[in-house]
């Protein structure tokens, strides 16, 4: 039986989305691995995500929280807030009280990946702060480290993403992922999936 693994996310502007893709085709590139997207509900009305300029949010079904215990594997993506996941992902996981009361999710894999608009802006503090919402529900937080070798190291071109996952860095919106951002993505999905898998037992 393939080994699941869901990619979670919320993306405003597209920057999430873009890594959650190619996240996606890491994953897929794993045998014995079936990869779905899905993205949370918005929270914003459509009169106000217009006068932000928002794009349409994609082909992506919006998933419902008792979803996420059909996944062997979970890979959770959003924007920064200072430094923290944006409250749409927030909302999303506080509507998870059923799955943490029967401990639903205990034992499943998790990564994070996430988009902010500086590289002061949370690079770390983001993915830091959303593991408790990982260790409330007993899940098992996989970093990629320094797996991604030299690219981790790259100093001459701004680049997102820390040992804590996959990351870009949007500006003012205008900046999309870099080949090396999206690089680094591939490899988060690659090395979740090949850890997923292993954890079932496949």
């Amino acid at each position: 039986m393939a080994t699941k693994v869901y990619i979670v996310y919320y993306s405003m502007y597209g920057h999430v989305l873009k890594l959650a893709e190619e996240i996606q085709k890491g994953a897929a590139s794993v045998e014995g691995v079936e990869v779905k997207l899905w993205q949370v509900p918005e929270t914003l009305p459509l009169e106000v995500l217009e006068k932000m300029q928002a794009p349409s949010k994609g082909e992506a079904p919006i998933i419902s929280p008792n979803e996420l215990a059909e996944a062997d594997g979970l890979l959770f993506g959003f924007p920064t807030r200072f430094g923290m996941m944006c409250a749409q992902f927030k909302a999303f996981l506080d509507a998870t009280g059923g799955l943490w009361r029967t401990q639903s999710l205990s034992g499943k894999p998790a990564g994070i990946f996430y988009s902010t608009a500086s590289q002061g802006g949370g690079q770390e503090t983001t993915p830091l702060t959303a593991i408790t919402q990982l260790v409330h529900h007993g899940m098992l937080f996989v970093p990629i480290g320094y797996s991604f070798g030299a690219g981790m190291f790259e100093m001459e071109n701004i680049k997102g993403g820390s040992p804590y996952g996959a990351g870009t860095l949007a500006g003012d919106g205008s900046r999309q992922p870099s080949e090396l951002e999206l690089q680094q993505a591939f490899h988060q999905g690659k090395h979740f999936a090949g850890i997923a898998k292993k954890l079932k037992g496949n």
